[in-house]
């Protein structure tokens, strides 16, 4: 592993930890439905970015669900944050039509 690599991980490790920290701190402040679906999706992007390093370094394996030859962590875990993100502006964009 380069230096390029290392700065890559930890980079995408501190700067994930950051932001989902941030979340959380807005969770414990907020119960609006729309933030709470933001919060959710940071912090399932951070552990899609963990799952990513564990699975480069090789330690996913053993008992793992598949559909085909794609582990279901794999096909989940990136787009779960986008499903939330789209539930969260929907339900902002139903509370603006809503309002008018």
């Amino acid at each position: 592993m380069d230096v390029g690599e290392v700065t890559l991980i930890s980079s995408r490790l501190v700067l994930g930890a950051a932001a989902s920290f941030l979340a959380i701190v807005l969770w414990s402040k907020t119960r609006d439905v729309a933030w709470m679906l933001i919060v959710v999706a940071t912090i399932a992007s951070y552990a899609d970015t963990v799952y990513a390093i564990l699975e480069r370094f090789g330690l996913t394996g053993g008992l793992r669900l598949s559909i085909g030859s794609v582990p279901v962590a794999s096909l989940l875990l990136p787009n779960l944050p986008t499903v939330l993100f789209i539930a969260a502006f929907s339900v902002m964009v139903a509370r603006k039509s809503r309002s008018r």
